[in-house]
């Protein structure tokens, strides 16, 4: 039996296809063993959203083949598509295969082994590429189970048309895909029925679910979430990372009628400051994105709103900053992700004048870090002494005492004392205690 290890790097899409290609080693017959081990076969699904991804995605690949040198190196993913010509001169690497050519993993290892077989000299290289801007094809890959025992992500879209000055995505994952209703919800219930309580809706652009499709089949992400909350056993849906233009009244009025929805909202910002969002090339105002926030904390009840945000986007001066970091502490988020902008070779932003020296991006986010856990403490805070709803997920011991580690709706992190619990399953808590990650019931 052929021993096959697995390395993700980036999003949860990646991760989400990273699963997908374990189980489809697994039906093949291979032995799973972690990525530090040796193995036969490596594969590295790479990311290439920064320089600084590309440059571990390259160092996933060397570390691979130093592991074991007879082995095959697998580099799958966005930095395939965007550097395969450097990738081909790289000796650590034997087979690339880029986006939408992942499903098809089992047949190019037997053609790789079988091309190589008894070969002592230098190994056919083996290339799996195809124009990724210009497919429709959504590529089918599928899970029916994950590491995480009680929530399980679901992609159901890929590739994005925005275009942000900053980002290669488009041009690694191509333009706007989407899964065919049908096959998210059976996915859906294949995964309820293996006990999963919770499920993740995931894509690159997932607000762009749907626009793709033909006028016949039209559908858009309301409806598919209004579809997968019909299924038997998900306790939970819980929605990825949303563009501000698909907060309007209908929508949110339309998931607050839906009970199995959880109030937890990625509203993605990337700067508080109307220029720099021109410059980044958003389609929203930071007046448009605050009327958004109002209409979630209109219709949901404490609503956990997170979002992402750059520090040091060229041209980002001093009055910039300032303008990101009032409108920031004005929305009140539970999270925020803080970047330092990082230039990505192939995007406009790269040639952009202006470009901010790295000790000022590093005191910025250090500002913006400081904020980010004061707004979060205090939303935590807001749930202490409530009686709040916690899906249990593991036992863990703090300060020598067990404890059940479990999220609420809004996915704050609740530690439920005691022993006489059961992982995947709901209970009711009234929440005591704050400590730096978690509440203690």
């Amino acid at each position: 039996m052929k021993k096959a290890a697995l390395h993700n790097l980036g999003c949860k899409v990646n991760a989400y296809e990273s699963e997908a290609m374990g189980q489809l080693l697994r039906q093949a017959g291979y032995e799973i063993v972690p990525f530090r081990e040796r193995a036969d076969v490596y594969i590295v699904n790479t990311c290439s959203v920064t320089n600084i991804a590309d440059r571990k995605s390259r160092q996933m690949l060397h570390r691979a083949k130093k592991q074991n040198p007879s082995a095959v190196v697998v580099a799958a993913g966005c930095y395939v598509q965007s550097a395969a010509e450097e990738l081909k001169k790289d000796l650590a690497v034997d087979i690339i295969i880029g986006n939408n050519k992942k499903q098809e993993l089992i047949s190019i290892l037997e053609e790789y082994f079988r091309q190589n077989s008894g070969k002592t000299e230098k190994r056919v290289w083996s290339e799996h590429l195809i124009k990724i801007d210009s497919t429709k094809e959504y590529e089918a890959l599928h899970i029916d189970g994950t590491a995480d025992h009680t929530r399980a992500f679901i992609k159901v879209q890929d590739g994005c048309n925005q275009f942000c000055s900053y980002c290669i995505i488009p041009y690694t994952r191509g333009r706007v895909r989407s899964r065919a209703p049908r096959e998210a919800e059976q996915e859906a219930a294949s995964l309820a029925a293996a006990g999963y309580r919770e499920i993740v809706l995931t894509g690159i652009h997932l607000s762009s679910y749907g626009m793709d499709f033909p006028e016949s089949q039209k559908e858009n992400l309301l409806g598919l979430i209004r579809r997968l909350h019909q299924i038997e056993g998900i306790s939970r849906i819980r929605l990825g990372s949303l563009e501000p233009r698909i907060i309007t009244e209908a929508f949110v009025s339309a998931l607050a009628g839906l009970p199995k929805l959880c109030p937890h909202f990625h509203l993605s910002l990337q700067s508080g400051c109307d220029e720099t969002l021109k410059r980044m090339n958003r389609h929203y105002t930071t007046k448009e994105y605050a009327q958004c926030c109002s209409l979630l904390r209109s219709a949901f009840d404490n609503p956990a709103i997170t979002t992402d945000v750059i520090v040091g986007f060229p041209g980002e001066n001093e009055g910039e900053f300032a303008r990101t970091k009032d409108f920031l502490r004005q929305m009140g988020f539970y999270e925020m992700h803080i970047f330092k902008y990082s230039p990505r070779s192939g995007t406009r932003a790269a040639r952009m004048p202006g470009q901010i020296p790295e000790s000022l991006k590093a005191r910025r986010s250090e500002e913006l870090l400081s904020l980010e856990k004061a707004m979060s403490r205090k939303y935590r805070q807001s749930f202490l002494h409530i009686p709040q709803e916690v899906l249990l997920e593991e036992e863990t011991q703090i300060n020598g005492i067990s404890y059940f580690i479990g999220h609420t709706r809004e996915y704050v992190k609740i530690a439920v004392p005691g022993r006489n619990h059961q992982p995947n399953t709901l209970v009711e808590v009234i929440p005591q205690k704050l400590l730096t990650d978690e509440i203690l019931a």
